[in-house]
């Protein structure tokens, strides 16, 4: 699709829609750089007083896809082999060991084995486009389009205003230059975690003044498709040697190895047990999970 189709088009509102509604139904059924950090990425900081404001705009798909967003499962948690954290090859609709280890534990009835399950459920990423409008922390991050990873409650935002609940709102679509809405995010800590409930839309207006402009923020976007890759997905055999290692502690000799797992030895990580984590498991691994809950 080129500029003109895109704005004739209004972004495909109905198309989103649709997509909007087929999500809801498979949820229903600074200096010192990290290895895990890409400058492609924003992310939102908190203040002095432990709150966060910005003001983005979501941005269509770009040329030659069709969802101005890309969903992708994936799992982080600790036991006594280290840390696991690993996308879910549930993601490209394929078999995952750890998802059918914890249909396993809830299957067995026992409570503790479904303590260990919700420990290791899945979680949920949404990946997008956004062009930052107003940033007090970094202004020197305005006007300029970057990736954006946020979890379900910031995605609930967008689907409650292309579904509104009430008939007295006006559908919006988020993704769209002209007729699209700049996003307010508000962040409070709420118990220990980011809090995203006061963020709301502002009013529906056009992302710049002219579309020259327009077709300048476009032209800066980048491809959704590569984060479905199956190079970033290990396989189900490396994936399951993996999660043997991380609850028992033992690597086996081969990836390729057909690992069964044992009956649950694994329980929730005790704190003696946390400082036997191996030496690959460094405080830049640390720090990504700790980061986890704060991107619901």
């Amino acid at each position: 699709m080129d500029f003109e189709a895109l704005k004739q088009s209004s972004s495909n509102f109905d198309k989103l829609t649709k997509a909007i509604e087929a999500n809801l139904g498979t949820e229903n059924k600074d200096q010192n750089k990290s290895k895990y950090q890409d400058d492609r990425f924003w992310k939102p900081e908190l203040d002095k007083t432990g709150n966060g404001y910005a003001v983005i705009r979501f941005l269509p798909a770009v040329e030659g896809e069709d969802l101005p967003w890309q969903r992708v499962w994936s799992h982080a948690f600790q036991d006594v082999g280290g840390w696991y954290i690993e996308n879910s090859l549930t993601t490209l609709g394929q078999k995952d060991p750890v998802s059918e280890e914890n249909t396993r534990l809830w299957n067995t009835g026992l409570d503790s084995d479904k303590e260990i399950a919700r420990k290791r459920k899945r979680k949920l990423s949404y990946y997008a486009n956004i062009l930052i409008q107003s940033d007090p922390k970094h202004p020197e991050n305005e006007g300029k389009v970057f990736l954006f990873k946020f979890g379900k409650k910031i995605f609930d935002k967008i689907t409650e205003a292309m579904q509104p609940a009430f008939e007295d709102e006006k559908p919006v679509n988020p993704f769209d230059f002209w007729k699209g809405a700049n996003f307010k995010l508000k962040i409070r800590k709420v118990d220990g975690y980011w809090n995203y409930d006061k963020s709301e839309f502002e009013a529906v207006a056009p992302v710049a003044e002219d579309d020259e402009k327009i077709k300048s923020i476009w032209g800066q976007q980048h491809a959704l498709k590569p984060f479905l890759d199956p190079s970033n997905f290990k396989t189900y055999d490396e994936l399951k040697e993996k999660l043997n290692r991380t609850i028992t502690g033992v690597r086996s000799t081969t990836t390729a190895d057909k690992v069964d797992l044992p009956p649950q030895k694994a329980s929730s990580v005790k704190s003696n047990e946390v400082a036997s984590t191996s030496a690959s498991d460094d405080d830049d691994t640390l720090s990504y999970f700790s980061k986890l809950a704060e991107e619901e």
